[in-house]
């Protein structure tokens, strides 16, 4: 089913497991994504979806990945930016920036990301030194994409009221507990974030994030996600929100095609316009494709 005519996917992933090993491929739950996945395999399911254009977002924290991005973006027409990792710790992360804009593939840097979600520290980007690669990022002109569990989302408020000219994306809704049903704290949390008027958010990840121990059909999840997906339109509204697939990740639950139908279903009440702004206006405008 096309969503929409002309869709961005604001958020998807690939790997070789030939080129570096994805460290983060544990166990039996996430043995089927222990295989390659390359932009030839997305190309045909994101076309029949109806998508134009994707933004490429990094998988693991290693300073070659970027690179590699860039130039599968300058090679591939689908892919229309990149949100690559560089240190923000780096004392030299304004030269780094500055590097990875000069390599082939170079202007489709749009943003960077940190694997968050892995630090045992709830306030890490609160950290002077995290604040200064912040502003490096806001002063290359470039956004920043938040990877974080819900105990993470005041920092992510924090952050983003210390840095008003720094947009912040948050990926995956701040992975709410879906599976559980719980709301509270994650939609007081995602409230106060959405105050502030330099955050966005991506309409992905969630499929993952509900109950996968049982066979269900598509609708069963999709009232399953329906809370959640309504909490982030009321907080942000459809001019901060954007569709993301989280290919291949979400073929743990669903296809391409699923994922879609899906966030199809999630914005039926929404107006023809307002489902223009989530499916393509939003992503063009934030990572300026």
């Amino acid at each position: 089913m096309t969503i929409h005519t002309g869709v961005v996917d604001a958020h998807h992933h690939v790997w070789d497991l030939s080129v570096r090993d994805q460290d983060w491929i544990t166990g039996p739950e996430l043995a089927p994504l222990r295989r390659n996945f390359t932009v030839e395999d997305l190309e045909p399911e994101a076309r029949a979806a109806g998508v134009t254009r994707t933004v490429l977002v990094q998988t693991v924290t290693v300073a070659e990945e970027t690179p590699e991005f860039l130039a599968l973006a300058e090679e591939h027409d689908l892919i229309g930016g990149v949100v690559g990792w560089t240190d923000l710790t780096s004392p030299g992360v304004e030269d780094e920036l500055a590097r990875l804009r000069e390599l082939p593939g170079g202007r489709h840097l749009k943003g960077i990301r940190h694997q968050v979600q892995g630090e045992p520290d709830p306030e890490w980007l609160l950290r002077p030194d995290v604040q200064r690669g912040l502003g490096a990022v806001a002063a290359a002109g470039l956004v920043y994409d938040l990877v974080v569990l819900p105990h993470q989302l005041p920092a992510c408020a924090g952050a983003a009221a210390a840095l008003p000219g720094l947009t912040f994306v948050l990926d995956h809704l701040g992975k709410p507990p879906i599976a559980s049903g719980e709301l509270e704290p994650w939609a007081s949390d995602i409230r106060a974030l959405a105050a502030l008027p330099n955050t966005v958010c991506k309409l992905s990840g969630m499929v993952t994030e509900t109950d996968r121990t049982q066979r269900r059909s598509a609708q069963a999840r999709r009232r399953e996600m329906l809370p959640y997906a309504d909490t982030v339109l009321d907080a942000f509204g459809p001019g901060r929100l954007m569709f993301g697939s989280d290919w291949p990740v979400c073929t743990l639950a669903t296809t391409y095609g699923g994922v879609s139908f899906m966030a199809d279903g999630l914005t039926l009440d929404l107006s023809t316009d307002e489902r223009a702004q989530v499916f393509e206006g939003t992503a063009e405008r934030v990572y300026r494709l």
